[in-house]
């Protein structure tokens, strides 16, 4: 089991980076809400990482904190719910708000998610709730807010349509639809809009 890495980003491409660890580049899957609090490239960052092994592939999901690989593990285990929807579920709710719809029984919130359906959402309060409960308090996830940066106005316009790009494909390997995920992000891009923040802002605007 790998639990930890500690290394320099390479690459991010949401909800995805790859991480440099000794000379081994790891392709790592985050929650947005993990994904937002990452330094920029080139920079050392340590991930809570869980391992998933499949007869058709090996999966490497990261967490900037414990808090919510637990909460993630702890999803997993629910009937019905796989790593890329805990995954998706933790990209549009902070822990704390999986946790407080859970502990409310607020179906409406949760069926909001992409890939939770009502009996789903019902059968995560059943599975969950006592589970839940039995957790530590958790804490508030801070958000990164990427900062705007400077350029002409040939660049800013291929990086506003490199950012929307970017954003409507992190949304769909999310598990939105096409047509709902380009809605979204053209509904709120501007022109000096990061991917991060428009991926942010549509997850709000759909939740």
């Amino acid at each position: 089991m790998i639990a930890q890495l500690t290394g320099i980003i390479v690459e991010k491409i949401p909800p995805e980076i790859v991480l440099d660890v000794g000379g081994v580049g790891y392709e790592i899957q985050l929650p947005m809400t993990s994904f937002y609090q990452l330094p920029d490239i080139a920079m050392q960052v340590t991930l809570y990482t869980h391992f998933v092994v499949r007869e058709d592939a090996q999966l490497l999901f990261g967490f900037v904190d414990r808090v919510e690989r637990t909460l993630f593990r702890v999803l997993i285990k629910a009937n019905g719910v796989g790593p890329k929807l805990a995954c998706t579920i933790l990209s549009g709710m902070s822990a704390n708000q999986f946790v407080s719809a859970v502990m409310h029984e607020d179906i409406t919130a949760l069926v909001k998610m992409p890939g939770v359906g009502k009996k789903t959402a019902e059968r995560l309060v059943v599975e969950l709730k006592d589970k839940l409960n039995d957790l530590e308090t958790l804490p508030n996830l801070s958000i990164h807010k990427p900062m705007a940066t400077g350029g002409s106005e040939s660049q800013l316009l291929v990086a506003k349509v490199s950012a929307i790009d970017e954003a409507v494909s992190a949304l769909i390997a999310l598990g939105y639809k096409r047509n709902q995920a380009e809605t979204a992000v053209r509904k709120i891009a501007s022109e000096d809009a990061s991917s991060e923040k428009l991926i942010r802002d549509s997850l709000k605007s759909m939740v």
